[in-house]
């Protein structure tokens, strides 16, 4: 065959001898670190004091990891969180038995809501510029990271994809399992990749950045589709809802995918000199 299955093992991250620091969180902190350096490069292009900067990567992180678990706790597993009101913010389950889980629960559609908030008491509260001013040049970060969380969820072993029925796939052996799967994480992240370098160059290389809320529609757009796709070859997150027409991940994308449309498209007043 000219794809053969691969065996995935990993460990469960690196050992520096007095802790070991798990991919996921190694991975977040190459997305947030990335990040801070792209828009370092923006505010000095735009002329806007880098003073500024460290409040925006502050308002991020939060509305990342707030958002994210909020979305996790709303829209996949409010059955059991109604009922466990402490675990959401807590890194650890009180029921069967007390254990430290960390956060394993994060929903990239919280942490975009939790973004899009953030950013509008950003530009409120610390920087002078329309919000989709913000918005437009915040995704071309955000796009970066998306990239290696979805590596940090192959390397954990999650979001897993389906079977392929071939001898195609990714084994993943950390479940036990012998035979291969879609690595649906992998496909996603290469096409942020793909969504990163095109944000990347309508910014730099042409006038887009001028069409105010553009971009920002564009990234609704083309991310939230790829989601919308990819979520054919994944396995479903909530069982119960396998017999749905589309899965949670597939409806929540679509006001997502119409609002970027609506931004991308909706008619500007032009420019005055």
């Amino acid at each position: 065959m000219l794809f053969n299955a691969i065996t995935w093992s990993p460990s469960e991250g690196l050992d520096l001898g007095f802790f070991t620091l798990h991919y996921y969180s190694l991975m977040f902190l190459i997305a947030f670190g990335l990040g801070w350096y792209i828009m370092k490069s923006i505010y000095v292009r735009e002329k806007v004091s880098i003073e500024k900067l460290d409040s925006l990567f502050i308002y991020t992180v939060l509305a990342t990891l707030i958002g994210a678990r909020l979305g996790h706790v709303i829209f996949y597993d409010w059955d059991y969180f109604q009922n466990h009101l402490l675990e959401i913010f807590l890194p650890v389950r009180f029921e069967p038995e007390f254990e430290f889980t960390g956060f394993r629960g994060l929903a990239s559609h919280g942490a975009a809501i939790g973004i899009i908030i953030a950013m509008y008491l950003y530009r409120k509260r610390v920087l002078d510029k329309p919000v989709l001013w913000v918005l437009d040049r915040i995704v071309i970060p955000v796009a970066s990271g998306a990239i290696f969380v979805r590596i940090g969820n192959f390397m954990n072993s999650e979001i897993i994809g389906k079977p392929t029925n071939s001898d195609y796939g990714v084994i993943f052996q950390n479940l036990g399992e012998t035979f291969p799967r879609h690595p649906a994480q992998l496909y996603e992240s290469f096409c942020y990749l793909l969504i990163f370098i095109l944000l990347w160059y309508l910014y730099w290389k042409t006038e887009k950045r001028h069409k105010v809320g553009y971009l920002f529609g564009l990234f609704l757009v083309l991310l939230w589709t790829v989601r919308f796709f990819v979520e054919f070859v994944k396995e479903a997150q909530v069982e119960e809802r396998t017999t749905w027409l589309l899965n949670t991940g597939q409806w929540l994308s679509i006001p997502f995918i119409i609002a970027g449309l609506y931004f991308m498209y909706r008619p500007t007043k032009p420019r005055t000199v």
